[in-house]
Order: C-alpha cells, then structure tokens, then sequence
C-alpha cells in the first residue's frame, strides 16, 4: 500500500486510491463534499475553504427530496433503533411488506407482486431473468432474446449491458462476452409542447414514426420465434443521450409484445417518480409493462434499494414452472433500514410530486431558454424535470463542471451533454441559479 502523507487532502487521497465511475485512477481530481443540506452540497478544498454549490443532478436522479430532509432522516433513525437488516430468507418485516403494498398501489397497471433488488442494475438482471423464466414456464424455453432499441441503457452488469447500446454502450470492451440481442433502431425524436391553455401534445416526425413502426414489428416478426420480451426505457432514454421519443413508441411496443406472447420490461429506474411529469414514464402511453424495474429515486437517495415488479399472470406462470420460485437472492434483499427510507419518501412524493415537477419544469425552460440561441448549442430540449443542453460536439467535461462550480452549481455533464434534473424541492431562485449556471458555463468553455 503506498504512502500518503499526513496532512494533505481529502481528494488527494482519493486520487489514484479510489475508482470512481467511468473514470481512470489518474483522472481529474474529484471535489471533496463536506456536508449536504436541502439542495445544497458543501466542498472543501486543500485548504478547508468551503464552497457550497446547488446540486443541478439530485445525486444521479435519486435525492428528489434533497439532503438531510427530516421526514427520511426520522425514517432511518427509527428503523435503526429497532434493526438495520436481518435476512429476508424465510424471514419478513413490516418495512418490505408496506413498501411492497405501495409500490403495487401506484405502479401503472395491475402490478401484484414485487422482488426487492439491491440497485437499479441488479433489478433489470432480475427482470431479464424473471422475463425467461416465465417463457420457459409456459412452453416457449427457446426463447432467450430480447428485443430493445437502440440509443438504451439498462445498467453496468453483464446482462443489463447486453440490452445497452451496441455501439454507444460497453459492448466493444467485452467481445465476446455479452449475449447478442436483437436491437430496433431508436425511435424518432419527440417533444412535449404545452399549449397557452395548458394542453399537452406530442410533437414529432410522423412519416419517421410511421416508418419506425413498421421497421419495429417486422423485426419483432422476424424474431419471433428467439425473443421473449421488449425491454425500453419509457419516452425518456437517460444515460444513452436524454433522448426523448413518442408515447406512440412504447403503444407499439405493448401491441407488438400482447401479438407475439412477449413480456414488455419497463425501465423505469430513471424514469420513475415523478420525473418525466408522470409518476411513471409508461402512463405518457398508457401501456402498462409486465415487468416494472424502479430503484434511484425509490429511498430519496438515502440508501441503495431497487425492485421488480409484475403482474398475477407472470407470478403465476413461475409459480407453476419447474423452479416454482424466481431464481435470484440478494444477501441485502429488502434491506429493512432501505424499505423504510423507502416508505417515507412515497409518503413525501404523494403530498406534492406533481405540482414541485411542473414548477421546477417550468422554471428550467424560462432560465434555459436563452441557451437555444448560443452558437455551441445543438438542442436543447426538457420533459418533466429534465432539461438537456446539447451541444455540437463534445463537452469538456473538467472545465464546464469548474466553470459551473464558481457560479454555484454542481453538474455532472457526460458525451456532448450539459442537463440537470434537480431535486424536486428546489426553489424557483435555485433553479434559475442553475439555469444562469449551465449558461455561463457553456458560454465560458465552448463560447465562440
């Protein structure tokens, strides 16, 4: 173990000791955070000077309700005062069976039974896995493919990477390895415009959507007989490039997989809780899944918990099978300390969800507005409360994010990428310090 000398900081130690995500052990140094509270995040530098900064990502999409909320923080302190974690095999807790109640009160469709999964990643590997079980179950084990879009991303684990984007994702760095799946090609772009009178419609190409359609099934078709089931992120593809596509899609989808006896997994990791303006993504096209995966946002960004969820006809197809259970057991599962976490934030998201999204949306698209007009911005374009700056080419990621700290914000941007989807609790002053933000940053790094 190498040496460090006494004394010096925090994110000199962690540099060249600590992998961090997608980044090499010699990569940039990262920020070192002291304290967190409400929407705010507090650096220190070498010298102990404190910087608080905004935080523009809500933890990767999970920390909706800010940090140090009092609701969660009881949650936690009374769960831990009781136990933290005992097993859930042969064993249950009212925390995982509450939970378990909630989540299949207010999944879109008739969701009826619910597997606790350790993150978001594990949950799609659960799901692949329920999704051929079931297949096999009723007669059909040859069907071990899945058919997905492209431009997707469904987590880092080995399964869940096979169902990524073939050309943007990691396929390249582990040849050989991956199983093959059959991918569509993305659905056309689309955008949600909200009218004086505060209807909603759908704005895309419909010759693209038409093609893209019949492109969709005659490649299902042609599968048919290999695939058991669609999986898709619902209108909004997150870590693929903050894509958003039609509802029409995903109706596709749901038609495609009721023709040809397949599951439709729905994604909802990111998607989940609000974020898109819908408490799930899946209701923009009122085509609800036959397997639901949800994690990021499910604690509030307290504690890593994820789950799968489905419908009395898989549960009792498995049930029937061979194996009769769902082949898979985390030692974490149903992490009681998670689940009750987990509880009191749904109590939070119910009280005001919908109103703090619009708000927030809303916010983003008037501070964000003058981006559209920057000669280094390619797109820009927003759904719930996510907003995407796309620029011509490629962010310089270092500079931007130093450039967007010393006006107070943090954002992580990645590819050609600058967005922020904030917590749900963040004020209208805080998001136009963001928007202000962003803005500046751009202009500053990749201005003409």
């Amino acid at each position: 173990m190498p040496e460090r000398a006494a004394g010096v900081g925090l994110a000199d130690r962690d540099r060249g000791l600590v992998w961090h995500p997608y980044a090499p052990l010699d990569g940039p140094e990262p920020y070192a955070v002291s304290a967190a509270s409400g929407v705010r995040l507090t650096l220190t530098d070498r010298a102990g000077t404190t910087t608080e900064v905004i935080d523009a990502m809500a933890s990767w999409w999970c920390a909706i309700h800010g940090y140090r909320h009092p609701v969660l923080d009881a949650a936690a302190h009374a769960q831990v005062d009781r136990f933290s974690h005992v097993m859930f095999g042969g064993l249950t807790h009212e925390p995982a069976v509450a939970l378990a109640e909630r989540l299949t009160a207010i999944a879109p469709g008739p969701m009826a039974h619910v597997f606790f999964a350790d993150s978001g990643s594990v949950s799609v590997e659960v799901a692949l896995k329920l999704t051929l079980q079931y297949q096999a179950a009723v007669g059909r084990p040859g069907r071990q493919r899945f058919l997905t879009v492209r431009g997707g991303y469904h987590g880092d684990t080995f399964a869940a990477m096979s169902v990524c984007d073939p050309v943007d994702g990691m396929h390249s760095a582990f040849p050989g390895a991956l199983a093959r799946h059959v991918f569509a090609p993305r659905p056309p772009a689309a955008r949600l415009v909200v009218g004086g009178d505060g209807a909603e419609r759908w704005e895309t190409d419909e010759s693209a959507l038409a093609e893209w359609e019949t492109t969709f099934r005659e490649l299902a078709a042609a599968h048919a007989d290999e695939i058991a089931g669609i999986i898709v992120e619902p209108v909004l593809q997150g870590a693929g490039g903050m894509y958003v596509y039609h509802p029409d899609c995903l109706r596709t989808m749901r038609s495609v997989a009721d023709e040809l006896g397949l599951l439709l997994v729905a994604d909802e990791i990111a998607t989940g809780f609000g974020r898109t303006g819908r408490l799930f993504a899946s209701e923009w096209a009122d085509a609800a899944p036959d397997v639901l995966c949800v994690g990021k946002a499910l604690t509030g960004g307290y504690l890593t918990l994820a789950a799968v969820l489905t419908t009395l006809a898989v549960g009792a197809a498995v049930t029937r099978s061979e194996f009769r259970a769902l082949l898979h057991g985390p030692t974490f599962m149903a992490n009681p300390l998670a689940c009750a976490v987990a509880g009191a934030s749904l109590d939070l998201l119910e009280t005001r969800w919908k109103d703090d999204v619009a708000r927030v949306g809303a916010a983003l698209a008037t501070g964000l507005a003058p981006a559209r007009e920057h000669p280094a911005v390619r797109d820009v374009r927003s759904l719930g409360a996510v907003f995407v700056v796309q620029l011509h080419g490629p962010v310089d990621v270092p500079a931007v994010t130093r450039a967007a700290v010393r006006r107070g914000v943090w954002v992580r941007p990645f590819r050609d990428l600058v967005y922020t989807m904030p917590p749900y609790v963040s004020s209208d002053e805080d998001v136009a310090t963001i928007a202000a933000a962003v803005i500046g940053a751009v202009d500053e790094v990749h201005g003409s």
